[in-house]
């Protein structure tokens, strides 16, 4: 089981301006933080306390950790502000930007990850919290958001970069249906049109379990307008890397009913296309884990694709 956990700097470790701003914004110095896991973000993640009791969830990153990060903050910033009261999605308090450190101050939620290997009954909260999430009406703030099949256009294409330049650690199984794979990925921005909001990056360390068993959808930098389904969707690519053994089938099958067979194929093509392509690249700034967790999934739909399709891949050489 791959871990979706990078390196993170911790909350002593920000510049003295950017807990003071972190402190303004929930009215007390901060006297407790606590450094949580999960995630690709260098930057830090806090569950933090103040002198005065107050507890929220605080996050920072500044360019030289990474240059996309700040960009990624500032984006859950704007979506996080539009966000409707709703149980299922974090409460942004407050934010702060000083053009290089970006900051995100939220309401804490008294809630951990999902257990791994997926547990039925947490995945069947995380399911109904996705539906709920689908049906936040895209209205004010949200009402300007980008198409989600647009978004993942570039990344769908990766297929035909593996055919321009091609990967000796190619699966054979991905090699001898490159065609297939290629043509399904290109049909994947038409099959995630939509008008639904997609939270679009759903695993397992985006996610909190409330102690009476509901969920919260965390971290929103990639929100965007499309199908729904999506979602649920890459849920299920995330219950098949942690276990290998998983029905995914079945659960697709009892989860998305309504959603045409060809329109699966052409999504999971496009998300092989990219984790398989990405991960070939080298490390991002400050991401030393994130192209061996990319490269994992990809095997994850890979197989998939295989099992749908009528034979499963063996999976990536060394």
């Amino acid at each position: 089981m791959v871990e979706a956990a990078g390196v993170r700097v911790g909350w002593a470790d920000l510049p003295a301006s950017v807990r003071l701003a972190v402190e303004e914004i929930l009215g007390s110095p901060v006297v407790e933080a606590v450094s949580q896991p999960g995630g690709f973000s260098p930057g830090s993640a806090d569950r933090v306390v103040t002198a005065d009791g107050r507890r929220a969830f605080a996050k920072a990153v500044g360019g030289s950790l990474n240059p996309q990060s700040p960009v990624l903050h500032r984006r859950e910033i704007a979506f996080g502000a539009a966000l409707p009261p709703v149980g299922s999605v974090p409460t942004l308090l407050g934010s702060w930007d000083d053009g290089d450190w970006v900051a995100l101050v939220l309401a804490d939620v008294d809630g951990r990850h999902p257990h791994l290997p997926w547990r039925r009954a947490e995945l069947e909260a995380v399911r109904e919290a996705l539906e709920v999430v689908a049906d936040i009406p895209l209205t004010d703030g949200l009402a300007q958001l980008p198409e989600t099949g647009a978004g993942f256009a570039e990344d769908f294409a990766g297929w035909h970069r593996l055919r321009a330049d091609p990967s000796p650690a190619l699966d054979p199984w991905a090699a001898r249906h490159l065609d297939r794979l290629t043509a399904a990925a290109d049909r994947g921005e038409a099959a995630l049109a939509g008008d639904q909001l997609v939270h679009g990056d759903v695993r397992a360390d985006n996610l909190l379990v409330r102690p009476d068993g509901s969920v919260v959808v965390v971290d929103w930098p990639w929100a965007t307008r499309g199908a729904g389904w999506f979602d649920r969707l890459a849920l299920l690519v995330n219950v098949g890397l942690n276990d290998p053994h998983a029905p995914l089938e079945d659960l697709r099958a009892a989860w998305l009913p309504e959603v045409a067979a060809d329109d699966v194929d052409a999504v999971l093509a496009g998300l092989g296309a990219y984790f398989v392509d990405v991960a070939r690249r080298p490390d991002p700034p400050g991401l030393p884990t994130v192209r061996a967790f990319q490269r994992a999934q990809g095997e994850v739909v890979l197989r998939w694709l295989g099992l749908r399709w009528g034979a499963a891949p063996l999976g990536f050489r060394a």
